[in-house]
């Protein structure tokens, strides 16, 4: 069989569009993919201090938070914080639940300082450890806390769960969590 270069040209040719006609089509999927959920505060950072304002000690009002990269076919939010310490960090005994939201919509990505005030419109409440719908500040009786907030991005709008707690509303996200993502933050009193 003898070697013809045009033959050979036009078939390297059409590998190489194929290729570039691959990339074309798998990159915009993979990089929609590789979106990562984030939950971020502007007014303190992951494994930062959380300012007095956001506590007991303080104004106990809500702090702000901004999210980003949520996956495709997310429908809702939900967000926990807690605080996994109480009552002793050296010796912790339960979770200690400061705020439960479930149903944010979509299209919000941030809650504003004191949000817990005026949510966004469709956003429903769960219980906190008081046995309140609202937001509850850090306010440990001893040592530094740690304050998890954890973000979940759903595939569904959950059903009105009338103000559930943590557990109850956890357990009727299963099933419907796309992704989820955390913030950390510690207090401790002055």
């Amino acid at each position: 069989m003898r070697f013809n270069r045009s033959n050979f040209v036009i078939s390297r040719w059409r590998e190489t569009l194929l290729t570039c006609a691959m990339i074309a089509f798998v990159t915009p999927t993979l990089a929609a993919g590789t979106q990562t959920l984030r939950l971020t505060s502007p007014a303190y950072h992951d494994g930062g201090t959380i300012p007095a304002r956001f506590t007991c000690t303080g104004e106990n009002v809500s702090p702000p938070l901004a999210w980003s990269g949520a996956p495709e076919g997310t429908k809702s939010f939900a967000l926990v914080i807690k605080d996994p310490d109480a009552p002793d960090p050296k010796a912790p005994k339960m979770t200690w639940i400061h705020w439960v939201l479930y149903d944010i919509p979509a299209d919000v990505h941030k809650l504003a300082e004191g949000a817990s005030k005026q949510l966004p419109h469709g956003t429903r409440t769960g219980e906190n450890s008081w046995k309140r719908d609202d937001y509850g500040g850090p306010c440990p009786p001893i040592g530094s806390h740690h304050y998890v907030h954890v973000l979940y991005a759903l595939d569904t709008v959950l059903p009105n769960l009338h103000h559930p707690t943590a557990h109850e509303l956890e357990a009727a996200m299963q099933g419907h969590i796309l992704s989820k993502t955390r913030l950390v933050a510690t207090y401790k009193k002055p």
